[in-house]
């Protein structure tokens, strides 16, 4: 039945500032990165997590709220597919300048790029940073002086700058990248004249563990906030906010089950809470329509979320089985032991069981762990997606 709202879910993309729970300790813990780089002193800091997890989502909600409550400017500049540090200055000038259209300060900033704005007229977008190339090889590396130009013609109007690096997968395993980096930090920190920029790096641990093999000396650089999946408590509130928004009930059971194949992962919650939504016929959902919402979400996530090696690998001989039986066998998170596990499986499943640990391993599914025979799901998200899928072909089975 068609609806008269939108879904209030947004698969894929950061959630909105509305619906945005929980993260109380890493919001204040980066707030205070935020004051503390309004007195002029450089904070820098890497917010990780797995896939899926709301680290962009995290730094867009505090980005707004630095924006609000301590008038920093918010440049938060999303790198995919950026592999040069001159195209990475040019997203982030070019965000700088898009963020003032509108403003007070709109006129300071034409001023301070000067003959650099070209005017496009493409699909309502009217400006863009436009410097030629070998004007962005010289804003590398005077990057600094730039940004204390930038705070000079609008000090009356900003306290700071708030940088957000997000999307680092093109650039981490750079070592111009990661020893810009580190010169930047260091320019900055010995600089008589104080700037007030908080630098926050947005990825995977994965990403800051190939800036630090290029530059170790990142390795005491980074502020390391960690986000860990939401409690079922957190789950249930974004469930109740967000179905409430497009005046939807949900019944207790069902609010469990949607709770728990979400596995605390935002990603997971979106996408089936989104199913729930599309599925709803009469404004209510009960535990049958989170039940098909589950199903429903398990081939969504993963094709979306499983690179396509791993998810064709599953789907081979035997191995969905030896995943299914493991996911359903194991908690969040929980490592397990080949020993201890192995007797989970029948005949033709312990002679591959092997082969199996060492393709999963390979294609980034598992990962060892220091103690001999020890594995455990390298992301929460795969965890999560077999849950759902060994519920769907439970089903199956008994149609």
């Amino acid at each position: 039945m068609p609806k008269d709202t939108s879904s209030p879910f947004t698969p894929g993309i950061p959630v909105p500032v509305e619906f945005f729970v929980g993260r109380i300790n890493e919001i204040e813990h980066l707030r205070g990165k935020v004051k503390g780089s309004k007195k002029g002193r450089l904070e820098v800091a890497f917010l990780t997590g797995e896939r899926g997890i709301g680290k962009s989502s995290l730094a867009s909600f505090v980005r707004f709220l630095s924006e609000r409550e301590d008038q920093m400017i918010g440049l938060h500049t999303f790198l995919g597919g950026v592999t040069t540090l001159e195209e990475m200055v040019r997203r982030v000038f070019d965000r700088l300048l898009k963020e003032s259209i509108g403003t007070s300060w709109h006129d300071k900033i034409k001023k301070f790029f000067g003959n650099h704005i070209r005017q496009v007229d493409l699909f309502g977008i009217s400006l863009e940073f436009g410097a030629p190339a070998q004007d962005l090889q010289r804003i590398v590396y005077d990057f600094a002086p730039a940004l204390h130009n930038l705070m000079d013609h609008i000090k009356n109007e900003k306290n700071g700058i708030f940088l957000v690096l997000d999307d680092l997968n093109g650039l981490s395993s750079s070592s111009d990248f990661s020893n810009w980096l580190k010169s930047l930090v260091d320019e900055i920190a010995t600089s008589q004249n104080p700037l007030p920029l908080c630098l926050l790096l947005v990825g995977m641990e994965e990403r800051r563990q190939e800036l630090i093999r290029s530059q170790p000396s990142l390795a005491r650089v980074f502020d390391i906030i960690e986000i860990k999946p939401w409690s079922s408590e957190e789950t249930r509130d974004f469930y109740k906010r967000a179905f409430s928004k497009v005046n939807i009930k949900v019944k207790e059971k069902a609010l469990d089950q949607l709770t728990h194949f979400a596995g605390g992962l935002p990603v997971l919650a979106h996408e089936i809470g989104d199913a729930a939504f599309n599925l709803d016929e009469d404004g209510c959902i009960d535990d049958n329509d989170a039940f098909k919402a589950i199903i429903a979400a398990a081939e969504i996530v993963g094709r979306k979320h499983l690179e396509p090696q791993v998810f064709n690998a599953i789907r081979s001989s035997v191995y969905p089985n030896i995943l299914r039986k493991l996911a359903r066998t194991l908690e969040l998170e929980a490592p397990f032991k080949r020993s201890e596990v192995i007797d989970l499986f029948s005949d033709e499943e312990k002679r591959a069981f092997d082969n199996f640990l060492r393709k999963m391993t390979k294609l980034g599914v598992l990962r060892k762990k220091d103690v001999p025979g020890v594995y455990e799901f390298t992301n929460l998200l795969y965890h999560s997606y077999l849950l759902i899928e060994a519920k769907r072909a439970e089903e199956k089975r008994k149609q």
